[in-house]
């Protein structure tokens, strides 16, 4: 991630190094579109015939989708609703609203980010099965091998998240830049020998596609959305590098690369019908084959990289706002607060691709699947913007329902064409997202009737000191830390100490670890402390959304509570609560018992909070929901 003192909207220092590793992370999904994109179109089950109107007419559709969506919707405007850097479609939630004002925003959010993971699933496995498939034209000995050549790729792959987004991006960047080379160099090559497909620059061309194919053409847009389906990974991705090298990036090598690749396909289908069976490798001549074949593999792998590192930005954003359990994160570099990896979504992604391969067998199978869940995150994205420029950034609002009117109306076209997918696979990535919503809607509303439970059994805290003074315990050395969830009343975890060992330390602190709505807060914001009594102090964290907390680092250097430099002389309690389902909370019983389970298999407190284990006390309560 660019450092956080750098303007994000500014040219930082190193931003040539940033738009290479871009490339590798951001723009693999889109950039290996050409792989299958076109030959669906024209080859798959809702293919239209092969003729110089329809060849024109999709290549001009793909023309203005790249222009329209990538170019001018998301590179020109959605980057531009960057929270303090940070993307996606949560980020973007967060700064629209305040807390507690959020309901139909977050929920937009909440179905968006559970569209999103259902993409993450599909691109690895499309990609890598797309590419391994030019395999049968080399050679019809690896026929009954495909599937198991992408499965080995794909755990090769996901192996190699742990290593962190900045080596693979060092690695991935000039080898992505190599394949962007090879898109151009090949589209060219066959753009000179039929220079009249660039006359497809022209919307009529698109125009006369669906006049001549009426119904038909309508549906060939569901196809032509593979073109721009990393769009979404692309804005989720921003916070690695920037949105400066991202747009480089996009208009210097990628934008040129991708339209010059598929025009040289349209040229080679207008010469040779044939050439439709896969006319990215059919581009290629004979003796660059299996290079071009290793190379586009390796492009496959990584375009996987944008969706699995926005899913890891995603699911630690999730966490941080209080939309999923707790997960163990880790950092993979010291020095760039967004390189994480977070080995639970990996391995999920992973088995959730190996399956894809396994259940569909070939990429134009899992090409209907594929964009139906990421029609339906754009559309939201469109949506929340639109709020958003309307209500904070104060556009003139026949701006904003302008930009609405003419953004909404595409992606509510390419939605409804995909539609039309859902019977032929289209239903994995809408049941996976319903599940994913499912899931995170349930944390959301369980963790706030935990919340009001909790506090309803808090004693006030003046009640509680008036108690301590009326009966004072005894005090043993030390300094006691007391988890809260909440910054007012006084924690269960201190309550039953005083009850049942009738002991205070010496030092008594109550910690409340609170989520701000902005990805980073800076060092000195981050303590707040208050002295309550005699050596009784409380104390509030703040962390942005896409930090982990580590409060003994914070704890430890304060002024404020006395510098606690002796480490070893620190107790933390830690409320653990045993959850019962209960009927007539607010959430149906099934709900409950699916967030009680949620709970119990979350990570601790004490691995999530970075707390010494040897140090930690839980006290245990249990709550009825």
């Amino acid at each position: 991630m660019v450092p956080e003192h750098i303007d994000k909207r500014k040219p930082p220092p190193q931003w040539k190094l940033l738009a290479l590793g871009a490339l590798g992370i951001v723009y693999g999904d889109i950039g290996t579109s050409p792989l299958y994109a076109l030959r669906e179109c024209f080859h798959g089950p809702h293919a239209l015939p092969l003729s110089r109107l329809n060849v024109l007419g999709v290549l001009s559709l793909i023309f203005w989708a790249l222009t329209l969506i990538i170019s001018v919707k998301y590179l020109l405007f959605i980057l531009r609703a960057d929270n303090r850097g940070e993307g996606g479609i949560l980020a973007l939630s967060a700064l629209l609203t305040p807390p507690g004002k959020r309901g139909f925003v977050i929920v937009l959010g909440l179905l968006g980010a559970a569209f999103l993971y259902a993409d993450g699933m599909i691109t690895p496995a499309i990609s890598v099965l797309s590419a391994v498939e030019g395999l049968r034209l080399a050679t019809p000995v690896v026929d009954g091998f495909v599937d198991f050549i992408a499965v080995a790729i794909l755990i090769l792959l996901f192996w190699f998240q742990a290593r962190g987004t900045a080596r693979v991006g060092a690695l991935f960047g000039p080898l992505m830049l190599a394949w962007f080379c090879l898109l151009a160099v090949l589209g060219a090559a066959h753009i000179f020998q039929n220079p009249s497909v660039l006359a497809a620059i022209n919307p009529m061309y698109a125009w006369n596609l669906f006049d001549a194919n009426g119904w038909q053409g309508f549906v060939i847009l569901g196809t032509v959305f593979l073109v721009v389906t990393g769009g979404e990974a692309l804005y989720a991705d921003i916070g690695h590098f920037g949105t400066f090298p991202i747009r480089v990036s996009w208009f210097a090598v990628v934008f040129p690369a991708l339209l010059l690749n598929y025009f040289g396909q349209g040229s080679l289908l207008l010469r040779d019908a044939e050439a439709a069976v896969n006319p990215f490798f059919y581009m290629s001549p004979g003796w660059a084959l299996y290079p071009v074949i290793a190379l586009a593999t390796l492009a496959a792998v990584m375009a996987s990289q944008a969706v699995i590192t926005g899913s890891f930005s995603l699911t630690l954003q999730a966490i941080q706002l209080g939309y999923c359990p707790r997960l163990r994160i880790e950092h993979t570099s010291s020095e760039q607060f967004g390189q994480i990896y977070i080995p639970a979504v990996s391995r999920a992604l992973m088995v959730a691709s190996i399956a894809l391969v396994l259940g569909f067998h070939s990429s134009s199978k899992l090409a209907a699947a594929y964009g139906v869940a990421i029609t339906i995150t754009m559309v939201i994205t469109t949506l929340i913007f639109f709020l958003l420029v309307l209500s904070k950034w104060k556009w003139h609002p026949l701006l904003a329902v302008l930009f609405a009117v003419f953004f909404l109306g595409i992606d509510l076209s390419f939605f409804g064409a995909t539609l039309l997918k859902v019977f032929h696979g289209g239903w994995f990535p809408l049941t996976i997202a319903a599940v994913i919503f499912l899931l995170m809607s349930t944390w959301r509303d369980g963790r706030r009737l935990l919340a009001e439970r909790l506090r309803d059994s808090k004693l006030s805290e003046d009640s509680f000191v008036a108690d301590l003074l009326a009966n004072p315990p005894a005090r043993v050395p030390g300094t006691a830390v007391f988890l809260s969830g909440n910054s007012l009343g006084t924690p269960l975890a201190l309550c039953q100490n005083v009850t049942h060992n009738r002991v205070l330390h010496e030092r008594n602190i109550i910690l409340a670890v609170q989520t701000a709505e902005v990805p980073h807060v800076p060092e000195q914001q981050r303590l707040e402390s208050q002295k309550v009594g005699d050596e009784f102090y409380r104390v509030t964290l703040t962390y942005g959304f896409m930090e982990v907390p580590d409060v003994p680092r914070e704890l430890m250097p304060a002024a404020s509570l006395g510098n606690l430099t002796d480490q070893r002389t620190v107790s933390y309690f830690v409320g653990k609560e045993t959850l019962l389902a209960t009927p007539g909370s607010g959430m149906y019983m099934w709900r409950e018992s699916l967030f009680a389970f949620m709970s119990r298999n979350a990570q601790s407190a004490t691995l999530f909070f970075k707390l010494p284990a040897q140090q930690v006390v839980e006290v245990g309560v249990q709550v009825e929901l």
